[in-house]
């Protein structure tokens, strides 16, 4: 039997899958804890007032920076699949990624604004190495297992929402409750944790993500019997074009409207420059895409054409979903009712350890799991593992421990507060922090992905096109109830005191959707395109998710502007219709996707 098939990962596994998915899952767990932790931060301390530690930004520049920054993160994939691809191969390309990542939080737990802007700049690079290079793995441990594939992507998704549920319930809590560069140090700390875990563990790939060579190369093109489409020197020429004009884009647009005008490279397109460059760019990328398209075999061209419209779908999901952290922190922070007493006070406290304590059993089980089929052959890694845990169960009964004494229902000594780091507090309170609520999209689907994941695997698996539809329309409906829940706020209110409730139905609603659409929209890829397109394939898709996150700055930029002319619930409808309306288009258009993917289901 050869090495490198599928039945090698299969001998040894965890819940029916091979344990190399699960050093894969903590290590995406925590490279998203890292990532989500930040983010949840971010778009709140560049609006936060100077006294309270922030940059007292507009909403609208705020969102610029933070719509360019994630579409930068996806953008960057592009990058990282090609060097993955053609020069350092999988694993050197997610530990690049990962050293990148840390170091770009720790530059952030500074918070001067040369390092803040240096992190950033670390932080796409890093995920631009990271992220689709781990995806390409979980491909390739599965490429002859195919019907298996979409119950590995729900279960990888899950280690990356539970990474997300604590990154953002911790590192949003330091940062809003103790100091900014906690929350973000904090973040560091756990990519460098995962980053050892990865490196020390991953013989268990076998030949997977090693460096090309010119064995590996000749051995994947005699496996590829496809038709080669090699770039032409004018397409090469198109692509360099649409790059610079939509990278300008990208960077010129928050930093035109941060400094007021100042820096605006397009300015001598008149006015309408950035729109200008942007729409040029899309042009010229799509005018290149169909032609190419025109070259490959008929059946690689119609199954491009699928994974294609499942990308044009996945721009407008992203661009609505995407607004947790921007327009619904926003609202959580300024629109919604936080503060809880009496009976409510104790029942947010239980219901907050509950879900703070519950997904670390349920974790480490799986840790331990992973122990006992990896334990012997990877004792360090294992250790290492071992202590992020310790850490974050002392980081989680820290919060709650203050949390309960905050509210009045713990008393301690001011000795006990000292070596602690709790400050005493004359007045109990509870205050629900605004970046909660996010955590509600990853403890729901650390919940509900098992059961998505066995959903897919039944004979009622639904078409690709009815999943999208299913996701859009649940999408809608989430963004339907925060419309109702903001009806109250007149024209113009900079604060309310909305029901939290709506919050929780939103979360609940999107998280559904995400299930539907985004784990299995890496599958399809997978699924559809050749083996030796699949990393730079991944980065095409994070390209679609780039301009989804892009737009989701963009609506966010415009929250005030339309809240203070026709009311915050006329912003969050318009994102309902979009939503129905894309649902609506994905399922008329099921029998023509269908025929054009060729019987892959």
């Amino acid at each position: 039997m050869s090495e490198n098939t599928t039945d090698q990962f299969f001998k040894s596994t965890v819940l029916g899958h091979p344990a190399g998915l699960f050093v894969l899952f903590f290590t995406e767990m925590w490279e998203r804890f890292s990532f989500y932790g930040m983010r949840s931060l971010l778009i709140l301390f560049l609006t936060t007032s100077f006294t309270d530690g922030g940059w007292e930004w507009t909403r609208e520049n705020a969102s610029a920076l933070f719509g360019s920054y994630v579409g930068l993160v996806y953008l960057s994939t592009m990058l990282g699949g090609y060097f993955a691809d053609k020069v350092i191969g999988f694993r050197w390309a997610v530990v690049v990624g990962a050293v990148l990542m840390t170091l770009g939080h720790a530059s952030m737990a500074l918070e001067t604004e040369f390092s803040i802007y240096l992190g950033l700049v670390l932080l796409v690079f890093g995920n631009g190495f990271f992220k689709p290079n781990m995806t390409s793995i979980v491909s390739e441990m599965y490429k002859d297992r195919p019907e298996k594939k979409d119950g590995a992507y729900t279960l990888f998704y899950m280690g990356v929402n539970a990474g997300a549920f604590f990154g953002i319930l911790l590192c949003g809590y330091l940062g809003e409750k103790v100091g900014w560069s906690y929350g973000f140090g904090l973040a560091g700390i756990f990519m460098f944790f995962g980053m050892l875990q990865f490196w020390l563990s991953q013989n268990i790939f076998g030949d997977i993500g090693l460096k090309p060579s010119a064995a590996s190369k000749a051995k994947a093109e005699a496996l590829d019997t496809d038709k080669r489409n090699p770039f032409t020197p004018w397409q090469l020429g198109i692509i360099g074009l649409s790059s610079i004009l939509g990278l300008l884009w990208i960077l010129n647009d928050p930093a035109s409207k941060i400094s007021g005008g100042k820096i605006n490279v397009f300015s001598f397109l008149g006015e309408n420059g950035n729109a200008i460059a942007i729409v040029s760019a899309l042009l010229l990328f799509i005018i290149l895409l169909i032609y190419r398209f025109t070259q490959y075999s008929q059946i690689t061209k119609e199954k491009l054409i699928a994974v294609t419209f499942f990308a044009f779908l996945t721009i407008f999901f992203w661009a609505i979903f995407e607004q947790s952290p921007n327009s619904l922190t926003i609202f959580a922070n300024d629109y919604t009712d936080r503060v809880l007493i009496g009976n409510w006070s104790v029942v947010f406290l239980v219901v907050n350890s509950l879900i703070t304590i519950m997904p670390l059993v349920i974790i480490t089980w799986v840790l331990y799991l992973l122990f006992k089929q990896t334990f012997k052959y990877y004792a360090v890694a294992n250790i290492i593992l071992s202590i992020s845990f310790v850490i974050i169960w002392a980081i989680a009964i820290w919060m709650l421990t203050k949390d309960y004494y905050t509210a009045g229902y713990l008393s301690l000594s001011d000795s006990t507060l000292k070596s602690l780091k709790i400050d005493k507090v004359t007045t109990a309170l509870t205050e629900v922090p605004a970046t909660w609520f996010s955590t509600l999209n990853s403890l729901f689907i650390i919940s509900l992905a098992p059961l998505f994941s066995k959903w897919w695997e039944s004979k009622y698996n639904p078409s690709a096109n009815l999943k999208y539809g299913i996701g859009m329309g649940l999408l809608a409906l989430g963004m339907a109830c925060v419309a109702c829940g903001a009806s109250g706020i007149e024209a113009g209110a900079k604060t309310a005191s909305v029901s939290m409730i709506w919050l929780i139905l939103v979360y609940l609603f999107h998280t559904m959707a995400e299930l539907c659409i985004s784990p299995v929209g890496l599958s399809y890829v997978s699924k559809l395109v050749p083996a030796r397109m699949i990393a730079f394939m991944f980065g095409v898709w994070y390209l679609a998710v780039a301009i989804g996150m892009k737009g989701a700055g963009m609506f966010g930029e415009n929250i005030d502007k339309i809240a203070n002319e026709h009311g915050l619930s006329y912003f969050f409808w318009m994102l309902t219709i979009i939503s129905i309306v894309v649902a609506l288009f994905s399922i008329l258009m099921t029998p023509v996707i269908k025929k054009l993917m060729h019987g892959v289901r």
